[in-house]
């Protein structure tokens, strides 16, 4: 019964967080990309304060405690989705933005153990360069190599992957230092949540001065993004770490790219290319390799 709950849950929270690409999507055509961000974390922000608030669990951490958190928001939800939505709105395919993403947790791995100390392996850089090979496969097939925008579309989300990883590696420092400035999930999800808001606040009102279509398809889209996406998918993601090891929930984000494409395809009718197949191959071969030598595998 457990293993069965654990499969829905699994399943809920890849559709619920690779939905966040497609809605994403579609909310660029009634906003700009940082002001739809603005918006939906100002949102969640909200939602999380009087939720603590409720549950008497609102508290000032001090800044020592909240800087780290702060700066791990601003890197994992600003810099990363901003760089998604930026590259969408340059009419990069959803999937393939995906895929360019999903080089986050083998990156990840790799530089660990230079942020903490953690042995990285052979195969694990080796599967971090087979990787990076499928993921260039699939962008410079794509790409028009004589136009900047294009180009340029194509290597933002390079800055997803740069952004998370980072978060990743600060978030790992902390476990390794034995917890130093962690927080309980929900509190530290709000004071990510309020660094995200105020680090999109400036270019949301400088760059797009918070032009924003109010019209029914997008307020039914920020609601998505914010109450299944922001809130629902990060909380199936706690209740699978309760129930598996993190590894294992940390391999359902390779299942991403499959999974944007195909809902790409029935939203938007993107077509799925050979070299994005290719690539796909090559970078979930590039996964496996880095597992190798490692106590807890992905494939169990």
């Amino acid at each position: 019964m457990m293993q069965k709950t654990t499969f829905i849950l699994a399943g809920g929270f890849v559709l619920l967080w690779n939905s966040g690409f497609i809605g994403a999507d579609f909310g660029l055509n009634y906003s700009g990309p940082f002001t739809l961000l603005f918006w939906r974390y100002l949102a969640v922000t909200l939602v999380i304060f009087f939720y603590l608030l409720a549950r008497k669990r609102f508290r000032w951490v001090g800044w020592k405690v909240a800087a780290p958190n702060m700066l791990i928001g601003v890197l994992a939800h600003g810099v990363w989705l901003a760089c998604v939505l930026l590259a969408l709105d340059y009419q990069v395919p959803a999937g393939v933005v995906a895929l360019v993403v999903a080089l986050q947790p083998l990156a990840t791995a790799a530089f660990s153990g230079l942020v903490a100390g953690e042995k990285t392996n052979f195969y694990q850089w080796l599967g971090v360069v087979i990787g990076f090979f499928g993921v260039a496969l699939t962008v410079t097939s794509r790409m028009d190599f004589g136009s900047y925008s294009s180009v340029f579309g194509y290597l933002i989300p390079l800055g997803s992957v740069i952004g998370i990883t980072a978060a990743s590696l600060i978030q790992r420092r902390m476990e390794v230092n034995k917890g130093a400035n962690k927080l309980p999930v929900d509190l530290a999800l709000f004071y990510q949540s309020l660094a995200t808001t105020f680090a999109l606040f400036l270019p949301a009102i400088f760059l797009e001065e918070l032009s924003t279509q109010w019209e029914a398809e997008f307020i039914y889209t920020m609601l998505w993004l914010i109450l299944a996406v922001s809130l629902g998918a990060y909380g199936l993601m706690w209740l699978l770490i309760e129930r598996i090891d993190a590894t294992r929930v940390a391999s359902l984000f390779y299942l991403g790219p499959p999974v944007t494409m195909f809902m790409a395809w029935v939203a938007f009718g993107d077509k799925v290319q050979m070299m994005d197949v290719a690539g796909l191959i090559i970078v979930f071969a590039g996964v496996l390799l880095s597992q190798f030598n490692k106590k807890e595998s992905l494939i169990k």
